[in-house]
């Protein structure tokens, strides 16, 4: 029953130590430039003096490792404002990527902690300057006119070109019609065309018996 009892009152001031440290949200996530100056902060609320440490897991291929405490060096320091503390990276290193946490040694509690993620930005493979990159425009706009302006030159000539074409071929139908006629054939259906309309109307016999003209009519 002692034992018991023990076991009892401990927890039951563990819940009370607990119980009188209340934690803020802390930035669940920070993302800074490579040698760019950065702090986390956590923060709190506790009735009894506190103990902070911080600490900082770090992934290793598929495996968390942590938490361990963050070595103090002088790029990394520590110092507190009001009701948080901070940890300060001046600068910020690309193994200095982790999840960081405060640890209240008091009442052994984690805060919610931080992610850093230190990245290095892509340097430029070609440095150029604002003149150079004008003109590399303007000759890409040059460029660009010239493939609109050719291939409609080029549509513009065919059409003339086949318009010139048609003429030729109907020009050469027309001269192919004649050749196969003959001159004469011409000429002499023409002189009968001309004789038939120089020459009076035909007449029927009837009416040469009932006329008594001399006319010389012209045997159809």
């Amino acid at each position: 029953m002692g034992t018991v009892a023990n076991l009892l009152v401990c927890s039951f001031v563990v819940a009370m130590a607990q119980a009188e440290v209340t934690l803020e949200a802390d930035v669940p996530f920070l993302k800074v430039q490579h040698k760019k100056r950065t702090e986390l902060e956590c923060c709190f609320t506790s009735n009894v003096p506190e103990t902070v440490t911080w600490v900082r897991h770090v992934q290793e291929g598929k495996k968390i490792k942590g938490p361990n405490e963050v070595n103090l060096t002088q790029h990394i320091t520590t110092g507190k404002k009001e009701s948080c503390n901070t940890l300060k990276f001046r600068p910020a290193q690309l193994n200095d990527s982790g999840f960081y946490q405060c640890l209240l040694k008091g009442s052994k509690l984690f805060t919610h902690g931080t992610y850093l993620h230190v990245y290095k930005p892509l340097e430029k493979t070609i440095d150029l300057s604002e003149n150079t990159k004008n003109q590399i425009l303007t000759a890409e706009g040059v460029l660009l006119l010239l493939c609109v302006l050719l291939p409609a030159s080029t549509l513009l000539f065919q059409s003339k070109r086949l318009t010139v074409l048609e003429q030729k071929k109907m020009r050469k139908e027309e001269e192919n019609i004649y050749q196969g006629l003959n001159l004469d054939d011409c000429c002499a259906t023409y002189d009968q065309i001309e004789r038939s309309n120089a020459h009076g109307p035909y007449q029927d016999v009837c009416n040469i018996m009932e006329e008594e003209e001399d006319i010389q009519l012209e045997k159809p």
